[in-house]
């Protein structure tokens, strides 16, 4: 698989711990905890310069567990959005699953439900669009989906990487920035 091979670019589909943020085995339960990884805000601003849509897909399950509330939750995001915005950018929507893993939910990754819910709230197709991820689960969701599944090595990424099978049918980039300008300069290579 080549980047260039990407069958929709009109939007990008990210995980948020670990791809857009550092992660923490401990969860990101309050605004200061959230510490964007560098050059990720930057990406996200790359790719809306560029007219692509960015969307967030996340598992929350520290909110189903009671680690934080909602309130906090969306202070986080706000935090994350505000981030993204000072660099230019723009996250079209933030999606995420709040239940634990016995929950038998169809939204937490590694099941598509979050992707099916941002294909009805905005109306698009995600059908061939990159989902980057940094867990298997994230790219077991992108292929349900029929997105693409890219894998960056931050957050759990270098180890996903170390435990793939098949690392051919997946790009992997060394974070989310080199991610967008490798995608970015396929694009204006067409």
């Amino acid at each position: 698989m080549s980047i260039s091979n990407f069958q929709n670019t009109s939007y990008v589909v990210l995980d948020r711990d670990g791809v857009i943020n550092f992660d923490s085995k401990d969860y990101i339960k309050s605004p200061a905890e959230w510490e964007p990884i560098p050059g990720s805000v930057e990406a996200i601003a790359k790719l809306s310069a560029a007219g692509i849509k960015v969307f967030v897909a996340s598992n929350q399950s520290g909110l189903g567990r009671g680690y934080f509330s909602l309130d906090t939750l969306n202070s986080i995001h706000e935090k994350m959005q505000t981030a993204v915005a000072s660099a230019g950018g723009k996250i079209t929507g933030i999606h995420f699953c709040p239940h634990g893993p016995d929950a038998g939910c169809d939204c937490r990754k590694p099941m598509p439900g979050l992707l099916r819910e941002i294909e009805r709230e905005h109306n698009i197709s995600l059908a061939g669009c990159p989902f980057v991820g940094d867990s298997q689960r994230d790219l077991d969701a992108a292929i349900a989906a029929g997105c693409t599944p890219v894998l960056v090595r931050t957050g759990n990424g270098q180890s996903t990487e170390d435990a793939m099978q098949d690392t051919d049918s997946v790009e992997v980039f060394d974070n989310l920035l080199a991610f967008s300008v490798a995608l970015l300069e396929a694009e204006s290579a067409r």
